[in-house]
């Protein structure tokens, strides 16, 4: 259930760039979405096209970009690939720190703004 959150505050992001922009509509969100966060795809498509109505960001399109979950080995420096919770494959230590697949944000939005599309 924190997805209705979470997408409540896209959509609070999403508002406030467009109106400083004087846009007349949010055609186009991107986010970026690591596999380690709790964040479901299909949850705050849900919640979007709900809390979107009768909004700037009404009929607008979200875009998923998914971040792998990589680690860098503490005690050999090794990068790799973290599918579940397992020691570096190649020194076998369990000290590692996450180095990507946490990310959450929104990363860019297309507006319309005097009928002329913008990236921002």
């Amino acid at each position: 259930m924190h997805e209705l959150a979470v997408t409540q505050n896209i959509l609070n992001i999403c508002q406030r760039h467009a109106t400083q922009e004087n846009a007349s509509q949010v055609t186009d969100v991107y986010l970026v979405i690591g596999d380690l966060s709790s964040i479901i795809d299909d949850s705050v498509q849900f919640y979007w096209d709900f809390i979107t109505k009768d909004t700037i960001c009404e009929h607008s399109l979200l875009h998923f970009e998914r971040i792998a979950a990589k680690a860098k080995c503490l005690s050999c420096e090794n990068e790799f690939a973290l599918k579940q919770l397992m020691p570096c494959p190649q020194c076998h230590s369990a000290r590692f720190k996450i180095i990507t697949g946490e990310e959450f944000y929104v990363d860019s939005i297309k507006i319309n703004k005097n009928g002329e599309n913008h990236v921002q």
